[in-house]
């Protein structure tokens, strides 16, 4: 053989490759659309802490079950139900242990009362910053010490936004004294209330 006929039979080689090749990547494409068809329909309910009026909180839950949705062409489709439509804003945590739904968008915080570990998955006062706290969940071993403590409970933990620290409480009346404290109202959820 000669070059020309090493360079010719390199070349039908090659073209029998991209031929092969390009009919298995056809028949991929194809397939892939028979697959998601036969994919089982799944709903879900998702339980919300938050009402509706506090559209950046409650608005990411109901765009998280609208973009799964999309990614799934609707086969899999969660519906989000504001705080108090199917459960009490501060029972979410109950209610997906409980099976009572399947999933539940809450702050962890809310359930200090039942471990005070749960602080760590959300804000502590005067604690990581979101960006910390971000880094350490994802590249600091948060991740796999927030899944084994939530295993407890029979739930699964996912990261779904960030409220950023607490700083404690804030109030517009001057605070000197204990006294001061008297008739104060004041919003401190989960271990800053403590």
């Amino acid at each position: 053989m000669t070059n020309d006929h090493v360079s010719r039979g390199t070349d039908m080689k090659r073209r029998t490759f991209l031929t092969q090749a390009g009919a298995g990547l056809a028949t991929a494409a194809i397939a892939a659309p028979a697959i998601a068809q036969a994919a089982p329909e799944i709903k879900w309910r998702l339980a919300s802490s938050f009402p509706k009026s506090l559209d950046t909180i409650y608005g990411a839950g109901a765009f998280f079950c609208e973009r799964v949705s999309k990614l799934t062409s609707g086969k899999f489709e969660i519906t989000p139900y504001a705080a108090g439509q199917i459960v009490k804003p501060l029972e979410v945590l109950d209610a997906v242990q409980q099976a009572t739904v399947e999933c539940g968008h809450t702050a962890s915080y809310y359930y200090v009362n039942k471990n005070r570990a749960f602080a760590f998955g959300c804000a502590i006062p005067f604690g990581l910053t979101s960006r910390q706290q971000s880094a350490w969940e994802y590249s600091g071993g948060g991740m796999e010490l927030l899944r084994d403590f939530y295993k407890e409970y029979g739930i699964i933990h996912f990261p779904a936004g960030n409220t950023e620290r607490r700083w404690a409480a804030g109030s517009r009346r001057r605070i000197k004294t204990v006294a001061d404290l008297k008739g104060l109202k004041m919003r401190i959820p989960g271990s800053a209330a403590r």
